[in-house]
């Protein structure tokens, strides 16, 4: 994030030949890379994805909907706007929105209000270039000062709830649910039959348990010490259950692997871990 995003050590061409030794069928994308600030690069990228015989399913971007000013919450719809323009020249069909900072002074019916109307106010634009907006059960932007503002189960079900509409959608990360000091499998089987993308992610205990981790309260102001990103299928998030769960309710949609910070070896372990399933729980998929 910091080479992509921050000090440019990193070019997006050179992301895309890493990824492209990964036996994957699609990339990512993460609407802060700094060279997407140009728009003559949007068709190049999406090219260079092609040209590897993978696509560009899905966006990542970080929209801030709880801020209590109005002409702020305007400027990031403005923002979720272009994100979907971008989204939709690389050829994505998915489009990552967030609710906000978890802001103290924001109660959580007021924090609600504000999200949902902010997404709400993208919906149309999103249904006229086929994009559905997509909610992740975040933990934090890597950029923000404060929390997911939906962090909590209870808060993201709420905010889910208020928004209905055929683009919209849920994308299912299990890990952060750990980060919120709760069970994945609980807020899937909530928010299952709305789930159309997935984040898959593993997390592992460095010390103590999860009911240590539950006091904490999730690390409520900083990722919490006691949780690692690993590898996949060597974590506590258990696939089976969690697939299981996602193909009775017919989910067929992208997953994407969030890995590798410890290498490219580990993501590829991770690769094959995911397929493995894939095609155990999904054999049609072949």
């Amino acid at each position: 994030m910091q080479a992509l995003c921050k000090d440019g050590t990193m070019k997006v061409s050179e992301w895309i030949a890493l990824a492209s030794t990964l036996e994957v069928r699609g990339l990512e994308w993460y609407a802060g890379f700094l060279e997407m600030a140009d728009r003559s690069n949007w068709s190049r990228f999406r090219q260079e994805v092609e040209d590897t015989g993978r696509v560009i399913p899905m966006m990542c971007c970080s929209p801030d909907f709880t801020h209590p000013d109005p002409a702020f919450r305007a400027a990031e719809i403005a923002k979720q706007i272009q994100w979907i323009d971008m989204t939709h020249a690389l050829g994505g069909s998915y489009c990552r929105v967030l609710s906000g900072q978890r802001r103290p002074e924001i109660g959580v019916e007021e924090g609600v209000a504000y999200a949902a109307e902010s997404i709400i106010a993208c919906l149309p634009y999103a249904a006229d270039h086929g994009i559905t907006l997509i909610l992740e059960n975040h933990y934090k932007d890597d950029f923000w000062d404060y929390p997911e503002f939906a962090q909590k189960m209870d808060v993201f079900c709420l905010l889910v709830d208020a928004v209905r509409h055929p683009n919209f959608g849920v994308n299912y990360d299990p890990s952060n649910t750990y980060l919120a000091g709760e069970d994945p499998l609980e807020l899937l089987k909530r928010v299952s039959d709305r789930v159309v993308t997935m984040h898959a992610s593993d997390r592992y205990l460095a010390e103590g348990t999860i009911e240590d981790l539950r006091r904490e309260e999730g690390g409520a102001m900083g990722y919490a010490k006691r949780l690692r990103h690993g590898e996949i299928g060597q974590g506590l998030n258990d696939y089976d259950a969690i697939f299981t769960e996602l193909k009775r309710v017919g989910f067929d949609g992208w997953i994407s692997i969030e890995d590798g910070v410890d290498g490219m070896d580990q993501l590829e372990r991770s690769v094959a871990f995911l397929k493995k399933k894939i095609a155990l729980h999904w054999p049609e998929m072949g």
